[in-house]
């Protein structure tokens, strides 16, 4: 009896290895450094799910809003340093390239549908976008048909709004007609603490950048000239004066208040991006009443305008891990974009548009209104931000705006937002290079 209980023992032992050996044997660990907030329950759940399939551990760690580059620069040189973390373009790859490991011949990079998702330097790979998104302005459709409706609207259709001059008749009018919308600001606050500057130091930022370049046929500039910058105050200020607070206070509001403003329907628009979306929204205003449109800033044709869509969220995986860490990631990495539980958990859980020959099509209204603009034919705004030279630029100019809106919108404070935005842009930039 004694030898069948052994030989049954060493059996299952065997069987218990092969198992393990088809996924990896446990060996090896992965820990991923998320960029995203607001995905973060949804990574833990997906890291425990591939867990308890695989018995390889995943941990996921988020940084703070705002706080990624100083939380990776603390991380990347411990013990147990993460195996996966993210760079938001080739400027945030200047900083990282010497960690990341050449992914040319992983099985992730074979499961683009397109090479432009990527990050490469001497015909090697460091960096694999595993999320397309867009952003502009977030708007309730409820909120909207209720002021077109006024007799007194100056604008009677959403259609008719293809340019600043428009929109800001149509928002100017609905603050003036807030008390009867029953609302208390055409737009959400435009925070400016660390949890919601970066809508604008960084994602308004893009447009009077993405201009500019467009003007001057170039992709990448060390010393930006602010073309565009008059149309960037002009959208700043519209923000500023037609918001659910006054100016002056914006430096204490924060992405939650903002998000909680519209999604109670305390005001039509709100400035944010595909990712806004979620049980929030979606319970308080419903997927058949948000829409989301172009920002408008006043620059020539943009009447043809789209949305601004791109990726600033780039896998990388850390060369230095060691062999077994590395290999744990690879395997994770091709599992969340080929698995049921993976490109499910992206698409519907995340509302993520994936780069991925596998990915599921993504049941977010935000992502669907940014489909319809291009079926338009209307041209997306890239991301032109990720050339920005260094987040203390960022952070520059971010301070300018908030310096200008607590001051009273003046003329002489502009001046430094201007400074900020091209003497700033050329310091930074020589100082990277």
């Amino acid at each position: 009896m004694k030898r069948i209980l052994s030989f049954l023992c060493i059996a299952l032992l065997i069987l218990g290895c092969l198992s393990g050996c088809a996924r990896g044997g446990g060996e090896g660990a992965v820990y991923y450094l998320n960029f995203k907030p607001e995905q973060d329950a949804q990574w833990k759940a997906l890291a425990k799910t591939y867990s308890d399939e695989t018995g390889v551990k995943v941990t996921v760690v988020t940084a703070a809003a705002g706080t990624y580059e100083d939380t990776l620069a603390a991380e990347i040189v411990k013990s147990t340093p993460p195996t996966l973390f993210q760079v938001n373009g080739p400027v945030g790859l200047a900083g990282w390239k010497d960690y990341c490991y050449d992914l040319s011949d992983s099985a992730v990079y074979n499961q683009l549908t397109e090479d432009d998702f990527v990050l490469e330097e001497d015909d090697k790979v460091y960096g694999i976008a595993y999320v397309l998104e867009t952003y502009g302005l977030i708007y309730n459709k409820k909120l909207l048909d209720r002021y077109f409706a006024l007799d007194n609207a100056k604008v009677k259709s959403l259609n008719d709004v293809r340019s600043f001059d428009v929109f800001k008749a149509l928002a100017e009018d609905i603050q003036a007609n807030k008390e009867a919308l029953g609302i208390k600001g055409a737009f959400t606050s435009a925070g400016m603490d660390s949890s919601s500057d970066w809508r604008f130091k960084t994602h308004l930022a893009n447009l009077p950048i993405y201009y500019e370049y467009e003007e001057d046929d170039i992709d990448l500039s060390p010393a930006i000239k602010g073309t565009y910058l008059k149309e960037y105050r002009a959208i700043w200020d519209l923000y500023l004066k037609n918001a659910t607070c006054a100016p002056g206070e914006i430096g204490a509001k924060t992405s939650d208040e903002a998000a909680n403003e519209f999604n109670n329907g305390e005001a039509v628009f709100y400035q944010n991006g595909t990712w806004a979306w979620g049980d929030a929204m979606e319970q308080k205003i419903g997927a058949d009443n948000v829409g989301m449109m172009p920002i408008y800033i006043g620059a020539e044709d943009e009447e043809d305008q789209g949305l601004c869509t791109g990726s600033e969220n780039y896998w990388c995986v850390n060369k230095n891990a060691g062999e077994k860490n590395i290999q744990a990631t690879l395997d994770f990495m091709e599992w969340v974009v080929t698995s049921e539980a993976g490109t499910k958990a992206l698409a519907e859980e995340m509302g993520f548009v994936s780069p991925f020959k596998n990915a599921k099509k993504s049941t977010n209204p935000l992502i669907k209104a940014a489909d319809q603009l291009l079926d338009e034919g209307k041209t997306p705004v890239s991301w032109d931000f990720s050339t920005i030279p260094s987040d203390q630029w960022k952070d520059g100019v971010g301070a300018a705006l908030l310096a200008y809106a607590q001051g009273g919108l003046t003329d002489a404070l502009w001046k430094d937002v201007e400074t900020a935005f091209v003497d700033g842009w050329r310091k930074e930039y020589t100082a990277a290079h």
